[in-house]
C-alpha cells in the first residue's frame, strides 16, 4: 500500500465487453473502465452493449470511451446514448478535434523515443493526461507489448498513464520504475482459451491480482 501522504497509482481496465467483467473491475477496486469504439478491434462494443455496461458502473468509477480517428458524428452518437465520463483518443486526432465534445480527454501516444512525449505535451494542451503505449507499425494500440520504460522523461508537464503489455507479473515493477499517475491494462487480464487469450473476455482473478500488484507498487 502507498505510504501515508503518497499518491496512490490509479488503474483503468480497458476493453470491457461484458457487464460481469465491469462488475469484477469495480469489485477489485479499479478506478476506471475502458469501452472501445473501434470496430476493427476484437474488444470493440456497440452503443447498445456500452449503454448496458455503463449503467452497471457506480459513481466514482470513470467510464472511458476509446476512439481511433473517429468522425465527429461517431463520437457524438456515443456521447448521446451512453454515460461517458472521459474520452481517450488513440489515432491522429489533434487537440482542437479532441476538445470539441464537452468531455475531458486523454491522448494516447505510441512511444518510439523520449521526444515523442515531450512534444505531445505541447501539441495537446487540452489533454488531462498522456497515455503511453507501445509503438507497432499499423497498430493503434492494444499490442500487448511493453516499451522501453527508461525512455519516459522525468517531470513531464502532464500526468502520464502507462500502458502496453502490463500484467499482474510486471505492473508493480512498472510503477516503481516509471512512477506513473495511472496504469492501463487490457490483454494482461484477459481469460485464457484453447487458442490463447480470449480478447474482450476478462478473468476476474487476473483483475484482482493486477489490482493487488498496483497497490503493492
Amino acid at each position: 500500500m502507498p505510504a501515508r501522504g503518497q499518491i496512490r497509482t490509479r488503474a483503468k481496465i480497458c476493453g470491457i465487453t461484458r457487464i460481469e467483467d465491469a462488475k469484477a473491475v469495480v469489485a477489485a477496486g479499479a478506478d476506471a473502465i475502458g469501452l472501445v469504439f473501434y470496430p476493427p478491434s476484437p474488444r470493440s462494443v456497440t452503443v447498445e452493449q456500452a449503454r448496458d455496461i455503463a449503467a452497471a458502473i457506480p459513481a466514482f468509477v470513470t467510464v472511458t470511451a476509446l476512439f481511433v480517428n473517429p468522425t465527429v458524428e461517431q463520437v457524438q452518437s456515443v456521447l448521446d446514448a451512453v454515460r461517458i465520463d472521459l474520452i481517450q483518443f488513440h489515432g491522429d486526432e489533434d487537440d482542437g478535434f479532441c476538445q470539441q465534445f464537452n468531455r475531458p480527454y486523454i491522448k494516447a501516444i505510441r512511444v518510439r523515443q523520449a521526444s515523442d512525449m515531450v512534444e505531445a505535451c505541447v501539441r495537446f494542451p487540452g489533454a488531462l493526461s498522456l497515455l503511453l503505449d507501445s509503438y507497432k507499425p499499423g497498430v493503434p494500440g492494444g499490442t500487448g507489448e511493453t516499451f522501453d520504460w527508461s525512455l519516459v522523461p522525468e517531470n513531464l508537464s502532464k500526468p502520464i498513464i502507462l500502458a502496453g503489455g502490463l500484467n499482474p507479473a510486471n505492473v508493480a515493477n512498472a510503477i516503481q520504475d516509471v512512477k506513473p499517475f495511472a496504469v492501463d491494462v487490457s490483454g494482461g487480464v484477459e481469460a485464457e482459451g484453447p487458442n490463447g487469450l480470449q480478447k474482450g473476455i476478462k478473468d476476474a482473478s487476473k483483475i484482482q491480482a493486477f489490482m493487488n500488484e498496483v497497490y503493492r507498487g
